[in-house]
């Protein structure tokens, strides 16, 4: 039955396909044309068809952004940042601020940057310390950079698109060396005796642990000569069991803070900033200018800063830094981990990195002891402190650890984070929680606060 109905079908099929070329022209054909075109609506819609009319116009907004033709080169990009717009710098306002928009997590984007900035000898002068995001600010040359990301919500999504994107504003000031650098340099230092010279006596004066060392003087120098006392007006924002301390250390002038750049350009010399994270350089420098400051009559307590001929001991920190010769002095005198203290493992000193939990006791309690650290293991601080963290804590720092539980209430991890179970010994250290460790040398019973030096150095002679 089925090969019989074949033939039939073809000859229907071929009567048709005649019907319509012979009617081709006839309204007949035209309404079945129509009929079976395409939904002119649908081949519009984006969604079935490329929508070809829109794709100058997006390239054309894209192309309308672009950096200045004189943007530094130094200043590193995020690579999958886009440039959403430019503002240049107008009137008094010397600051060029570009904004960006990322689709990867701030987190990303502030290790991209920490990373650039420590890889090519920016000085980094803040950085964030919340996941969620936070502010950069580096010095590179006469360049001042300011990169803030902040993480943000998509409210309106398109199917594709990731819920969360990061904005990521980039604002440098050009030329900006005379903000910075303090006018005529030579013009009161020639005739003082530098702290890197071979006989010099005394504390550090915080203006000149950044002076070179040139003159070879053999006088002695006196804390009242060389250190000023400093007056900061925001000691209302240290919490109140630190305000004492941050007090007395500013009173002995050991706590130097460099003017740094705000959002109005303005040197911020009286301001502690007790909550911004304080500089491995910068922590450094405190030291030996408060341990110097409380033993300025027992110079055989004091720390001798290096002389610039020395071989520095860490490959980034060359005799040109201007803190060369305390850091390689804290280095010769075995006080920080170096290659000279037999850890050839450590070759960089990362002077602009945050200071931790864990650094700030192992640099210090040396020169609360003034004797070996004892031996110790894990067991031993976990079983005296009871860090549930304890595992957490570097090697080379839990001997520092152990000892600075020996001093009972002069510890400094008691002094500075109060009763914790928790060290987090890789938590960067604020500038408050610095000087509060430093306002006391020596251990339980033998040793001198910053009040007691700042008597005696206010007492007649």
């Amino acid at each position: 039955m089925l090969p019989c109905k074949r033939p039939a079908v073809f000859l229907s099929l071929a009567v048709l396909l005649t019907s319509l070329t012979a009617c081709a022209n006839s309204p007949t054909a035209k309404n079945i044309e129509q009929s079976l075109a395409a939904d002119q609506q649908l081949q519009n819609n984006p969604v079935f068809g490329e929508a070809k009319g829109n794709e100058p116009q997006a390239q054309q907004n894209e192309s309308t952004v672009q950096l200045p033709t004189d943007f530094p080169k130094d200043i590193p990009l995020y690579p999958n940042a886009k440039l959403q717009e430019v503002t240049p710098a107008n009137g008094s306002e010397n600051r060029i601020s570009s904004r960006w928009l990322s689709s990867d997590p701030s987190n990303f984007i502030a290790d991209f940057y920490r990373s650039q900035f420590q890889t090519n000898n920016w000085q980094i002068l803040q950085q964030p310390t919340d996941e969620a995001g936070g502010t950069f600010e580096a010095r590179r040359n006469d360049l001042l950079l300011k990169v803030s990301i902040q993480a943000q919500s998509v409210t309106n999504a398109t199917p594709n698109q990731p819920q969360t994107a990061t904005e990521l504003r980039i604002e440098y000031v050009p030329n900006s060396t005379a903000t910075l650098q303090p006018t005529n340099p030579n013009e009161t230092t020639n005739d003082i005796p530098k702290p890197a010279d071979p006989q010099f006596i005394g504390p550090v004066s915080p203006t000149n642990l950044a002076v070179q060392p040139g003159n070879t003087s053999s006088s002695k120098t006196t804390p009242t000569d060389t250190s000023e006392s400093q007056k900061f007006n925001d000691l209302n924002k240290v919490p109140q069991e630190w305000q004492q301390h941050v007090q007395d250390l500013a009173a002995l002038g050991v706590l130097s803070i460099e003017s740094q750049p705000t959002k109005s350009d303005i040197a911020t010399t009286n301001q502690f900033q007790p909550g911004k994270i304080v500089s491995r350089r910068e922590y450094a420098r405190w030291l030996v200018a408060a341990n110097n400051a409380m033993y300025d009559s027992n110079p055989a307590k004091q720390i001798r800063l290096a002389s610039e001929s020395t071989q520095s001991a860490f490959s980034d920190v060359s005799a040109k830094d201007p803190d060369f010769p305390l850091i390689q002095g804290l280095a010769e005198a075995g006080l920080i981990p170096s290659a000279l203290s037999g850890d050839s493992t450590t070759v960089l000193f990362r002077p602009d990195a945050p200071l931790t939990r864990e650094q700030l006791v192992l640099w210090k309690l040396p020169l609360d002891t003034r004797q070996a650290l004892p031996s110790a293991n894990l067991d031993a601080v976990k079983q005296t402190w009871g860090f549930q963290d304890a595992g957490k804590i570097d090697p080379k720092a839990l001997r520092a650890v152990l000892a600075d539980f020996q001093n009972g209430e002069q510890s400094n991890i008691r002094r500075v984070f109060g009763y914790t179970t928790l060290f987090q010994p890789k938590k960067p250290v604020n500038r408050a929680e610095a000087a509060a460790a430093l306002w006391y040398f020596g251990t339980q019973g033998e040793g001198v606060s910053a009040a007691e030096a700042l008597k005696l150095k206010r007492s007649p002679t």
